[in-house]
């Protein structure tokens, strides 16, 4: 069942950081900016630069959620802010940011990732600008 080889394929990149879960020419978006990565290295390259060099930081999983053509991640991000994101240098601060992620499956592989990452709670969190309602 394309679901269960989707799930597979969805644990596997996200526990064991295996790009074989992708497939060779996959597209991930981040939608707040419209930038896309294409292809396995990239994509490797996007994440180790959010995830290592922008931020020290990691995923929690709140919600997985797959079926025979998609799949939906949605957490936080958390960590220190340690380099320059959306305009800001590091700050030093930690934060604990919404993430979720929309997937696209075919013959058991991801071919595309859709990013909606929280930057209004994240600037909020390090000081860049006001709480709403501050």
């Amino acid at each position: 069942m394309a679901t269960d080889s989707n799930r597979r394929a969805l644990q596997g990149y996200l526990v064991e950081h295996d790009e074989g879960y992708l497939a060779p020419d996959a597209v991930f978006t981040d939608m707040s900016t419209g930038q896309e990565w294409s292809g396995r290295e990239a994509i490797a390259g996007m994440l180790h630069w959010f995830y290592q060099v922008a931020f020290q930081a990691d995923f929690e999983s709140d919600t997985i959620l797959v079926d025979d053509q998609h799949g939906v991640l949605e957490g936080l991000v958390v960590g220190r802010h340690i380099g320059e994101f959306a305009g800001v240098p590091a700050t030093g601060r930690d934060f604990r940011v919404p993430i979720c992620v929309a997937y696209d499956f075919a013959e058991g592989q991801i071919t595309r990732g859709r990013i909606y990452f929280a930057v209004p709670a994240f600037l909020a969190q390090v000081g860049a600008v006001a709480p709403a309602g501050a």
